[in-house]
Formats: C-alpha cells, sequence, structure tokens
C-alpha cells in the first residue's frame, strides 16, 4: 500500500478491518521492504520510488519550531555531505504541515546561519507516521517519536531506531551505522562494538569443528572471533 499523507482514506469495513487493524498496529521490522509512500516536501513531491538505487535516511521528529529538533536540523545539515558521500540521502518528516516546515526552516537559517539542505516532508494525516510506527498506539499525543529508518538501494529497511522526544538522536551514530551496514555489504563479515570506518571487521563463527580449529590455528584470539581487515577507508 501507498501512502500519501493529506489524503483521506476511508475505514476499511466488513472482514478487512480485522487484518487492517492489526496491520495497523504493526510497527516495521529488519529486513522488510520500506512502506511506499508520495509525501509533499519543501522541495516537492518525494516518494520512496524516487530514491531507488540510492541509501535513504528516514527520520521522524515530533514538531517544527522545538529546541530538540532545532539542534537535530542543525546537525543532519551540517553532517549532510558526509551522508552524500556515502550514497546517501535524508528526509525529515512531521505531522506538521508544509507552510509549518516552510517556515521553520527560514527560521533556522535566519537565526543559526544553517541553511537545510534536504527535504522534510508533512503528513498532517498520519498516515506515514502510523505506517512507519512513528506514532506508538499507546501514546496520547500525535506528536512523532524520533524514528530513524535506514532504507537501502534495493527499497529494504536496513536499520531502525525509536529515540524518546526528549532526547536527541547522534548524526555521529547514524553514520556509522550506514558505513557498517556498507562494509558489511562489500565484505560479508560483521562490525564489532564501536567499529569505525578502517578498523577490522569480524568473521560470522565457524560452522565445523574444522573451521574452529584452524581459525585458531590461524591465530586468532579464539575460535568464534576472527578478525580481518575492513574495506572501507
Amino acid at each position: 500500500m501507498t501512502f500519501t499523507p493529506g489524503t483521506s482514506q476511508a475505514p476499511p469495513t466488513g472482514d478487512a478491518a480485522p487484518a487492517a487493524f492489526e496491520a495497523a498496529l504493526r510497527m516495521p521490522r529488519l529486513g522488510e521492504p520500506a512502506i511506499p509512500f508520495r509525501v509533499r516536501t519543501t522541495m516537492g513531491e518525494r516518494s520512496l520510488a524516487d530514491y531507488r538505487g540510492r541509501w535513504l535516511l528516514l527520520f521522524s521528529h515530533p514538531a517544527d519550531f522545538t529546541p530538540v529538533c532545532t539542534s537535530e536540523f542543525i546537525a543532519f545539515a551540517r553532517a549532510h555531505d558526509r551522508f552524500r558521500a556515502l550514497g546517501c540521502e535524508l528526509l525529515g518528516l512531521s505531522v506538521d504541515s508544509l507552510f509549518a516546515h516552510l517556515a521553520w526552516v527560514r527560521s533556522i537559517e535566519a537565526g543559526f546561519g544553517v541553511a537545510i539542505p534536504f527535504p522534510i516532508a508533512e503528513d498532517i494525516s498520519m498516515a506515514m507516521a502510523r505506517a512507519y510506527g512513528m506514532i506508538h498506539p499507546g501514546d496520547a499525543s500525535t506528536a512523532t517519536v524520533r524514528g530513524s529508518f535506514l532504507i537501502d538501494p534495493a527499497g529494504t529497511i536496513r536499520m531502525l531506531a525509536y529515540y524518546p522526544m526528549t532526547t536527541g538522536r547522534s548524526v555521529e551514530e547514524l553514520l556509522r551505522t550506514l558505513a557498517a551496514l556498507q562494509e558489511s555489504d562489500a565484505s560479508g563479515a560483521s562490525t564489532p562494538a564501536d567499529w569505525q570506518p578502517g578498523e577490522e571487521s569480524v568473521l560470522p563463527p565457524p560452522l565445523t569443528v574444522q573451521e574452529a580449529a584452524d581459525r585458531k590455528a590461524g591465530g586468532a584470539p579464539a575460535w568464534y572471533y576472527q578478525p580481518q581487515s575492513g574495506t572501507r577507508r
């Protein structure tokens, strides 16, 4: 289903209602296709299909003209070129109107000297926010949580994270995670805790007794832990 925020959708009835209700409560999952969308943004219409072949960081924020969200957008703007260097586009979203977004980005540039170089989508109907779990069913507020979704060039959700409204995200961690996913795709290895580009990755654990013995004999610190040189610098 493609969600087009700003349009009305009739509630399901009859036999379709229970399945639709269950789908509405279901959160996105890692490894699943991202839900298609088409939205109005501060830079024109955008759809999921527009990002095919590139990485996309889709992220929601609770509200325009708020301090934590402003700090995040300034941080994303300053890191924009670094995301682009990794083949990743940025797309922000909240349930505020397009006109509120336009006023906010102008205010950020006037007050902080930072231009927002990526689009911000409106979602007045909250259709996309609900589909992506940005508004949690048990929350009395209609403000979106700080949801972050890394979607790969094939349209698959590869990372998702939710932060509470009071806690700003780490843009550095999102960049690190993006680079780590690309490292794993390129090498087939995994990245250990606090990994940074250029550091060693680790091979998947051995699947046979002989492979475990070979790794230990080859100098691995443990039969299940085999570092290897990274591919990204």
